[in-house]
């Protein structure tokens, strides 16, 4: 006589039944993202109010504000930065006149020694 009957060995299971008679596998892609429903669109990402849609690789801003600042600030800092290149073009003028001109200098003063001399 068994204490526990047949709980300790439990039935097998049946096995289970293909969900589908074709193998998505051997389907092309495109067919495949047809026929399962692959074709998700362009990711997008919510954040702190701004929408960023992912395009080729690169992150745009669809709503919102743009990478943390309004449109209004990034015109003014624009504005500011085309300011600072034009100063630092003139800095970089100024700085390589000089010795240029000192150069052109010490040439002239070398030819008007040799003239002296002879």
């Amino acid at each position: 006589m068994r204490l526990f009957g047949n709980t300790l060995s439990p039935k097998k299971t049946p096995p289970r039944k293909s969900a589908s008679l074709s193998n998505p596998h051997n389907l092309d892609r495109s067919t495949r993202e047809v026929a399962l429903g692959l074709d998700y669109g362009t990711p997008t990402v919510n954040l702190v109010g701004q929408s960023l849609k992912f395009e080729n690789g690169q992150r745009r801003a669809e709503t919102g504000i743009s990478g943390g600042v309004d449109r209004r600030e990034a015109q003014r800092l624009r504005g500011r930065n085309q300011q600072l290149e034009e100063a630092n073009n003139l800095l970089r003028l100024k700085v390589g006149v000089p010795p240029d001109m000192l150069s052109e200098t010490a040439a002239e003063s070398r030819l008007m020694e040799k003239e002296w001399r002879s």
